[in-house]
């Protein structure tokens, strides 16, 4: 009998597990479908988040090209300052052009390339392709100084130095700046402080264009200062002054007068008004330069005075130019004949001159410039073969063709009139292709 009740639990053992499965079994599968439920709901939850998101949030806003060529340049330009940097840890950036001129002159060149005068001797038409009007610079990003001045400097060059196999590097400009929020100090091989515009060229680059027709230029060393005051958001001030060395050359004393100083002090200042609204902006700006040029034991006057000014009356035109009254203009860029000779008296060559320049952008990549210029010496200042007037007009068609191309095509005329002898033209044509860097 005890062995009966001792194999009972082996005999129900089965039952009893047959009628736990099915309970046990029921519960999980009760389970997953409660999890299933969930998972619907939630999904259905995702879906209507997504929609009410889509809706809220519209269309994706689509960047315009022109902004997203801007953005890509200036992170270009961002990757090209990290690139190299000094001894002393000063991020150093290379920049300039890569610049092919191909060009045709009439006879009246004289075998130059792009003649700013037209010599009295004519020659034969002839054109050719040059590349010494490529520019090379590097540019620097200075230390903070007292003050909270950010120093910066800039040193361009090009080939225009000599002709054929005898070009050499020529240095251009050169700056070191100091910036605090409202005054510059600066140091400097560059245009006249009272002259900082000039025109749109890529056929004359070797001089600024409409060098000796109205455009004071000579990239001479000087100092200067800047003061900046605002008036508002939308106009302000722009006081300039400074010491700028003169080119006693360009006075045309060089040949007769053994006692002539290379160079002078010239003092100049600029001071230039503008104002913006929206794309409309208006810049004008008077300006003095004073110096004596010293040849024959006698001091001879150096009094310039100028106006420049930039008119943008909509987005797509500018209007700019420079315009200059005096005497003795040469020892800063104008016609090298600053000072006359007369019965034994040095006399200094009064003129007057200027340019100016229509530009149209007719599309982001395509502009048009209109542009011309003279310079006008009184006719009593000279003896006979001096120049009475010198006259530079063009026009030019600029396309970039990418963010670091551009070309344009350009043509121009030069009128120079020689007191007894007349006036001599030549025309120039001019097919540019650059390359920044």
């Amino acid at each position: 009998m005890r062995r009966v009740f001792a194999l009972l639990p082996w005999v129900c053992a089965p039952l009893l597990l047959e009628a736990q499965q099915p309970t046990e079994l029921k519960a999980v599968l009760d389970r997953l479908d409660r999890l299933e439920a969930q998972n619907q709901a939630l999904m259905t939850e995702i879906r209507a988040l997504r929609q009410q998101l889509a809706v809220n949030a519209g269309p994706p806003a689509v960047q315009p090209v022109e902004e997203r060529v801007e953005i890509a340049e200036q992170r270009i330009a961002e990757l090209d300052q990290t690139k190299v940097s000094s001894e002393h840890r000063s991020p150093v950036a290379l920049t300039g052009m890569l610049l092919f001129n191909a060009f045709l002159n009439g006879k009246g060149s004289a075998g130059l390339d792009n003649p700013v005068v037209v010599p009295q001797t004519k020659g034969q038409a002839a054109g050719g392709g040059i590349f010494r009007q490529s520019v090379i610079g590097l540019k620097v990003n200075g230390p903070t100084v007292a003050g909270g001045g950010k120093v910066s400097g800039s040193v361009y060059m090009d080939f225009f130095g000599g002709t054929g196999l005898g070009q050499t590097v020529r240095l251009r400009v050169a700056t070191i700046d100091t910036r605090w929020k409202n005054t510059s100090l600066g140091f400097a091989i560059d245009k006249p402080i009272l002259a900082p515009r000039e025109p749109d060229s890529l056929a004359q680059v070797g001089v600024s264009p409409l060098t000796a027709a109205g455009n004071l230029w000579l990239w001479q060393p000087q100092v200067r200062v800047e003061h900046r005051i605002s008036f508002g958001d939308g106009a302000g001030l722009r006081a300039q002054a400074g010491v700028y060395q003169t080119s006693e050359s360009g006075t045309g004393l060089a040949a007769v007068a053994p006692d002539l100083a290379r160079s002078r002090p010239g003092y100049q200042t600029r001071m230039e008004f503008w104002s913006e609204s929206g794309s409309r902006r208006i810049e004008v700006a008077p300006g003095f330069h004073y110096s004596n040029t010293q040849a024959f034991q006698q001091s001879i006057p150096s009094r310039i005075f100028t106006a420049d000014w930039l008119i943008r009356p909509a987005g797509r035109v500018d209007f700019t130019g420079a315009f200059f009254h005096g005497e003795n203009t040469g020892v800063i860029g104008g016609l090298r004949q600053g000072v006359s000779f007369f019965g034994g008296r040095p006399r200094a060559v009064r003129a007057t001159g200027g340019w100016a320049q229509l530009t149209v952008r007719m599309t982001p990549r395509a502009w048009f410039n209109l542009f011309g210029g003279q310079q006008d010496d009184r006719n009593r200042d000279l003896d006979v073969g001096g120049i009475g007037k010198n006259q530079a007009y063009g026009a030019n068609l600029m396309y970039r063709w990418g963010p670091n191309v551009l070309s344009s095509f350009e043509a121009s005329q030069v009128r120079t009139s020689y007191l007894g002898s007349g006036t001599r033209i030549n025309p120039h044509y001019d097919l540019a292709f650059a390359y920044l860097f």
